[in-house]
């Protein structure tokens, strides 16, 4: 008896895409989640501001800067090492 045939394992595959396609949009959905009027409050502090340190955002913009700097990155136009 040879369950490898080629129906077979076509079902197999549709069936793992399908449980991996269901997998991914349950995932996406629960993403989907709205603020309650209560809880802007929270969200407002200033201590949920990523930039109320003026020393650690300049030295996180130094260290993007250092890394992306061949690509153009931190808001300078063009690219290279700067040899020139």
């Amino acid at each position: 008896m040879n369950f490898a045939t080629p129906r077979a394992i076509m079902n197999l595959r549709l069936l793992a895409s399908a449980a991996c396609a269901s997998l991914l949009l349950c995932s996406c959905s629960d993403s989907l989640v709205r603020v309650k009027p209560y809880e802007r409050g929270n969200l407002a502090n200033p201590l949920m501001d990523n930039g109320r340190d003026p020393l650690l955002l300049a030295m996180t913009q130094h260290a993007y800067f250092s890394r992306e700097a061949a690509f153009g990155g931190g808001g300078v136009g063009g690219g290279g090492c700067g040899c020139n």
